[in-house]
């Protein structure tokens, strides 16, 4: 973000009345970026923020009426901003609209939204809360391919509950630390949210197919390497084998079941290619995994229906005709 260290409270009743939603609206667009506002009440609005900021992370905590915040395709060509925003309610109730649909976000959970894509976020009356603005990079670093989740997050139990007292902590003691201290919690923080994140992906069907889609490609293109195995796709992919496990499984399959039926395809297009009429069966099952040629045949006839020397004779048949 590349801005100064500062500690601040701000509210609406500096100014006059009939200022106070204009007021509020530069105040909002300044924290965070270009956006749209709609006030159900325009007259005498009341709003209070706290402002936290670092070169690495700002938290701003606020109390405001009725309002409703919109950040459209023109806003975000005119004013992009690539940086995450993890919003948390204390009071009321937020309501969200994305491209993708529509949600609630109430006190016990917590949000981790981009604003480079349109949304329009409305609260009520005497809704408080605090928004912090997490880098791009430091989602990324922690989650790697992993997609964060489009649903609120639990806060009220197990590693929730425990990211729950550090928010707490973090936004009611944030103008007494110093920067490296509000740093160093803010990335702890980080790192909670994205366990939390890589901790749940049975609760998440688009994850879930996410991540199969994404082991599939891989396993495709890696399925000539004779070492290759669920723990190997897990590295590469930079996701732990338990997601890659939980993926296949919500599929009906297992990475080893994937890996296989790969491998048989692969070995099925080498019996028939010219290129490999010169390999033997032993070093064709060899060269992709298979423990021995009789275990290699015996799958490769439960899937194709033939042996694979029958398979390569009825090849050689078919050219010489």
């Amino acid at each position: 973000m590349n801005r100064a260290a500062i500690a601040d409270s701000t509210t609406t009743s500096v100014v006059d009345p009939h200022e106070r939603a204009e007021y509020w609206a530069d105040l909002i667009s300044t924290y965070h970026c270009r956006l749209g506002y709609r006030f159900p009440s325009s007259a005498d609005f009341q709003g209070h923020t706290q402002l936290r900021r670092t070169d690495a992370y700002q938290l701003v905590g606020w109390k405001s009426d009725a309002v409703t915040y919109l950040r459209n395709p023109s806003h975000i060509r005119a004013d992009p901003d690539d940086d995450y925003r993890l919003i948390v309610p204390f009071t009321g109730r937020l309501s969200f609209r994305t491209e993708d649909g529509y949600g609630i976000l109430a006190p016990g959970t917590m949000a981790l939204v981009s604003v480079d894509r349109p949304y329009a976020m409305s609260m009520s009356d005497g809704t408080r809360g605090m928004i912090i603005t997490i880098p791009r990079k430091e989602i990324k670093h922690r989650l790697n391919r992993v997609v964060p989740p489009d649903h609120p997050l639990d806060l009220t139990a197990g590693l929730g509950r425990v990211t729950d007292g550090i928010l707490g902590g973090l936004h009611s003691e944030s103008a007494a630390l110093t920067d490296l201290q509000f740093d160093s919690v803010s990335e702890r923080l980080v790192d909670l949210l994205c366990m939390q994140i890589l901790g749940e992906p049975a609760s998440s069907p688009t994850q879930l197919a996410h991540v199969e889609a994404t082991a599939r490609r891989y396993i495709h293109d890696h399925a000539g390497d004779p070492d290759l195995n669920g723990t190997r796709v897990a590295v590469a992919l930079g996701w732990s084998l338990r997601q890659i496990q939980l993926a296949f499984s919500n599929a009906g399959t297992t990475p080893s079941d994937v890996i296989r039926e790969e491998r048989l395809r692969l070995a099925r297009d080498r019996l028939r290619s010219p290129a490999y009429q010169h390999r033997s069966i032993t070093d064709i099952a060899s060269d992709l995994g298979f423990g021995s040629v009789s275990s290699f045949s015996k799958a490769f006839r439960r899937r194709f229906g033939a042996t694979p020397g029958q398979l390569r004779e009825d090849r050689r048949a078919a050219s010489d005709d």
